[in-house]
Order: C-alpha cells, then sequence, then structure tokens
C-alpha cells in the first residue's frame, strides 16, 4: 500500500507549483480527495500524506520525522528527469496537521533539506478539554457539508472519536509560539467550535507575511465543509500570489454592497 495519494493536473499543462497535504486527528488521505482533484485540475501537482506520528512526549524527535517524511514526499514529486519538485512547494495542513506544520517551521534546525515556500493553515484547533461525543456529533463538530459527511462516515479508516482527545499542550505552544519564516494562510471558520478566534487573530498578526481568513458558517474541516468551493479559490490565489512574490494577480475595486 502506498504511503501517499497523488493527483495530477491535466496533461499538457505546464505545472504550476508543489502541493503536499497534510491531514489531521481521526482523517486518512483519503479525506483530501476532493482537495486533491480540485487543486490539480488548476495544474498543480499535489501529494496527501498519512496523518502524522506525534508523540508529546518527545515532540522534537516527532517534528523530525515529520520534517523527513515530508522532505521525502516533496522529493519524490520532481518530475521524471529532473533533480527537484516543481516551485513554489506549499505545505497544507489541517487540524494537528496544521499545528505540527507551524510548530516545525518555527523550528528551522529542525527542517533540514526541508525548504517549503509558503504554508496553508486550516482548522488550526485551540486548547480543549477532552470529551466523549457520538459519531453524529463529531460529524457536526467537522462539516455540515452531506458528501463530507458521508466520506468520512464510509471511510473505514477514519478513527472516529477522535477528537475528543485534548490537544497537547506542547504542541499547541510549539505552534502559536513559533515565527513562521515565510508566508502562510490561515484558514478558519466562524463556526468551528474547536478554534480559539483571539489566539488566531494574534498569530495572524505576528507570524508576519500571514493572510488570515475567516470562511462565514464553516465548522472545523474548513477545507471540505459546504464552503469547499470558496475555500479553494481563496487557497489557489494564495499559491498564485506566491508565484508573483505575494503581489496579488487581482486589484479589487468595488462600491458598497
Amino acid at each position: 500500500m502506498t504511503e501517499y495519494t497523488d493527483h495530477h493536473g491535466p496533461t499538457g499543462l505546464r505545472t504550476r507549483g508543489t502541493i503536499v497535504v497534510v491531514p489531521g486527528r481521526g482523517e486518512t488521505r483519503a479525506t483530501y480527495g476532493r482537495l486533491g482533484r480540485r487543486l490539480a485540475a488548476d495544474a498543480y501537482r499535489v501529494r496527501v500524506t498519512d496523518t502524522p506520528d506525534l508523540d508529546p512526549a518527545d515532540l522534537p524527535g516527532s517534528l523530525s520525522a515529520l520534517a523527513a517524511a515530508l522532505t521525502a514526499a516533496v522529493g519524490g514529486t520532481a518530475p521524471e528527469g529532473a533533480a527537484d519538485a516543481v516551485r513554489p512547494v506549499v505545505l497544507i495542513g489541517a487540524d494537528t496537521g496544521a499545528l505540527a506544520l507551524a510548530a516545525l517551521l518555527g523550528r528551522p534546525e529542525l527542517l533540514g533539506a526541508l525548504r517549503p515556500d509558503g504554508v496553508v493553515l486550516a482548522g488550526l484547533p485551540g486548547e480543549t478539554a477532552s470529551r466523549k461525543r457520538g459519531w453524529d456529533d463529531e460529524l457536526d463538530v467537522r462539516t455540515s457539508c452531506p458528501a463530507h459527511r458521508g466520506t468520512l462516515t464510509d471511510d473505514a479508516g477514519v478513527r472516529r472519536g477522535s477528537l475528543d482527545d485534548a490537544v497537547p499542550g506542547a504542541l499547541l505552544d510549539a505552534a502559536y509560539g513559533a515565527e513562521l519564516p515565510l508566508p502562510a494562510l490561515l484558514l478558519t471558520g466562524d463556526a468551528d467550535p474547536l478554534a480559539d478566534p483571539d489566539t488566531l487573530r494574534h498569530a495572524a498578526k505576528t507570524w508576519g507575511r500571514t493572510r488570515l481568513a475567516v470562511v462565514r458558517g464553516a465548522h472545523h474541516d474548513v477545507l471540505n465543509d459546504l464552503q469547499h468551493r470558496s475555500v479553494a479559490a481563496e487557497t489557489v490565489t494564495f499559491l498564485e500570489t506566491l508565484r508573483e512574490d505575494l503581489v496579488p494577480l487581482v486589484a479589487v475595486e468595488s462600491s458598497a454592497w
């Protein structure tokens, strides 16, 4: 069984960049099939990894292992005959996958050969207490999208009850206390009960080249909720600005609605 799920762009089009997606708690690679196909349709090379195994008792070791896994994942996308992956290289993380990416990027000594050009952090959780939910309640926390609810329910690999686990404090501290050295897009739903809006706004201000996008009506699985088309469009806009040295290709001027 392959350790990645790959999505390739349309035949004949030049690849515009490389994306590696890191899932969060309870998710599998299949969780991001729709997102991967959509981004690949815009001629991005997309690779989805497994959810990282994070040991709160050895967070530096876990982050080093994640860096090595991501380096291998990115390197494996290089076109035939090319030495490197097509740039920009962008990492997308969800839930604890997003926290792990933030924590890793804040520790440049752990990055090794991994040199991404940007990062998308989606559904970053805040500090929450452990609790027990039924599956329907967990789905309500995650999404109101019928298609995504079906994807999660029908996937035998999804670990139900995963959102009941409290996020390790060491991981939260490492992520939100990091200084991100690269452009970042933060995606959060305003109906996400696991998010800490104040902490996200503070992070967006202190991390530097960071854009915070709050998605109206979206839940914790902001990449896969009802608004997934708009979220994918926001992601592609971010990807395209990376190709243009963070200069937006579209300048918007409008009157009051």
